[in-house]
């Protein structure tokens, strides 16, 4: 689900820069050819469409993002939490652990196999 949210993400960025880039900030881009009210097939609110769309794909992508990190944070629980995987790694590294120990003699037991 996560790298569902994360490419919805991306094409909402996408989607985010291309509107910025039709868009001028004194009031031409793409808005400026439909000024006059004149023209048959013209669109005179383009530019509050431009900007309305900016302003919606902008929370989408932070709803989209907050709703992200709540699905990672149930992944990495579910990592934490430990696999059979990672179980049987951990009991096998103890095991060489305890196998390349060197036990340690007390005194006297040495003395005495010496004596002997």
């Amino acid at each position: 689900m996560y790298v569902l949210l994360t490419i919805l993400i991306v094409i909402a960025a996408v989607l985010l820069v291309l509107l910025v880039l039709v868009q001028n900030s004194k009031g031409g881009g793409l808005a400026a050819g439909f000024s006059s009210g004149n023209q048959v097939m013209g669109a005179p609110k383009t530019a509050d469409f431009l900007e309305k769309a900016s302003w919606t794909l902008a929370g989408i992508i932070i709803a989209l993002s907050i709703i992200a990190v709540g699905f990672n944070k149930n992944d990495n629980a579910a990592v934490e939490e430990g696999s059979a995987i990672t179980e049987q790694v951990q009991e096998a590294y103890e095991a060489e652990q305890a196998a390349q120990a060197v036990p340690e003699f007390e005194a006297t037991e040495v003395v005495e196999e010496v004596a002997e």
